[in-house]
């Protein structure tokens, strides 16, 4: 028979200490909203809110610059007398001034609802 071996030691396993700790007691907000608590529906107004401020300000914007063609036109009738290739001015002003508009607004609204999106997730993911 053989002498009987020595036990492994003994050894403390511990997760890693972390630096931030949520202190006790406390919620974290991605738990609020899904609780439907008050606290997590005034996170979720808060970002409804923004979005449509966002979408207000941005259609607005479009609708000044729009209307403010026609505007610009009737202030200086000049323009309408002037021509390139043959094709009025208005019509390139009203055809193919539109289109980059249209897209530099909806180019300006996805990265801004984007960035108040990512802002909210960065909230939650904080608490």
């Amino acid at each position: 028979m053989n002498p009987p071996d020595d036990p492994p030691q003994r050894v403390r396993v511990t997760a890693p200490r972390s630096t931030s700790r949520p202190a006790p007691g406390s919620y974290p907000v991605a738990r609020e909203m899904a609780e439907q608590s008050e606290v997590g529906e005034l996170f979720v107004r808060s970002l409804i809110r923004s979005q449509l401020r966002l979408a207000v300000v941005v259609a607005a914007g479009f609708l000044v610059i729009l209307i403010g063609i026609p505007v610009l036109l009737a202030v200086f009738p000049q323009i309408g007398e002037l021509s390139v290739f043959t094709v009025p001015v208005p019509w390139l002003l009203l055809g193919l001034g539109v289109y980059p508009l249209v897209i530099s607004c909806a180019a300006l609204y996805v990265r801004s609802a984007s960035r108040n999106e990512m802002r909210f997730r960065d909230l939650i993911d904080e608490g």
